[in-house]
């Protein structure tokens, strides 16, 4: 086994922009590049493997060579959204498992860039009950209700399950979420899909799933930021799924989980990543899989969302 730098799965949904292909190097001969998938299992895109000797092979392929049985537990993205996505909602497990056949999407935003004045939606500013959330989306005043979040560069969102949610125009955001697309829509706007015709929205089912409340997690500028010989690493978000920080690399340290998985987004900057049998080389927009039970060593000076996993 050794480090998998991964290809982006590419989706040009509707709202997206071009700020991968011209800031990230990402290669499509897509118009937009809405999200890359940046480390993916998923049966709606799974990333190729660009070094080594699995060079040219499905992610998936591999980590069935490598004897991982388990259901890979996370995909993780990156979103330019050059316009606003709809308002939506996603299940936990136990309803997305009996109505979609997947797992339920709970998952996490770190904000790498964004327009001044931008904005999101998350959860409610009021808790209201289940018939009027329902009334205010058939009369259309669930714009009343929804908590509006002017967002910077830096910012954290944890959306649980069943959190109402949507990601506003000029915000480019790293996403780490269970390894699901189960998305039910609440509003997109009355916005026309590539058919030309409105695309689905999933009223019904939001209503069961939603959380009619205000957020409780705390969001915004947070998370614990420890010093370290090689720079700094902060706290962005740790549940069941996932425990995801942002490095701040001046230097070089090793890294090593005997137990879980370790993935390094590179957001900027530079990296190089030994280990027993060679070395990576990276630079903004890379993915890199680190197999658990792999000791390797990471140099450079760059910015890198940390994420682990069993």
């Amino acid at each position: 086994m050794y480090p998998l730098l991964l290809k982006p799965v590419i989706k040009d949904y509707l709202w997206g922009g071009i700020r991968l292909k011209e800031e990230f190097g990402f290669e499509t001969d897509k118009n937009i590049a809405a999200e890359g998938w940046m480390l993916s299992c998923h049966k709606d895109g799974t990333n190729i493997v660009v070094n080594g000797e699995h060079k040219g092979k499905a992610f998936d392929e591999v980590l069935t060579e490598w004897g991982y049985k388990d259901k890979f537990p996370i995909l993780i993205k990156l979103i330019d959204a050059k316009d606003k996505l709809s308002v939506q909602v996603h299940p936990d497990n136990a309803y997305a498992l009996k109505n979609e056949g997947e797992y339920g999407k709970t998952e996490m935003w770190y904000i790498v860039d964004c327009k001044p004045d931008s904005k999101l939606i998350y959860g409610f500013n009021k808790k209201i009950g289940k018939d009027e959330f329902e009334e205010r989306i058939r009369n259309n005043t669930l714009d009343d209700v929804m908590n509006y979040v002017p967002v910077n560069k830096g910012d954290v969102f944890f959306i649980s399950a069943g959190t109402l949610h949507a990601i506003g125009a000029g915000i480019l955001i790293a996403e780490i979420q269970q390894n699901s697309n189960t998305t039910y829509r609440v509003s997109d706007y009355g916005r026309l899909g590539a058919d030309g015709k409105p695309r689905e929205l999933h009223i019904e089912k939001a209503i069961d799933v939603t959380k009619t409340e205000p957020a409780s997690i705390p969001y915004g500028n947070v998370g614990e930021v420890k010093t370290r010989e090689w720079g700094t690493e902060r706290a962005l978000a740790k549940c069941e799924y996932f425990d995801v920080s942002l490095l701040k690399l001046s230097g070089k340290t090793e890294l090593f989980s005997e137990a879980e998985f370790i993935s390094l987004l590179i957001i900027d900057g530079t990296v190089t990543v030994n280990y027993a049998d060679g070395e990576i080389q990276a630079g903004k927009g890379a993915s890199i899989f680190i197999p658990k039970g792999l000791k390797t060593q990471i140099s450079g000076n760059a910015e890198i969302i940390y994420s682990k996993c069993e």
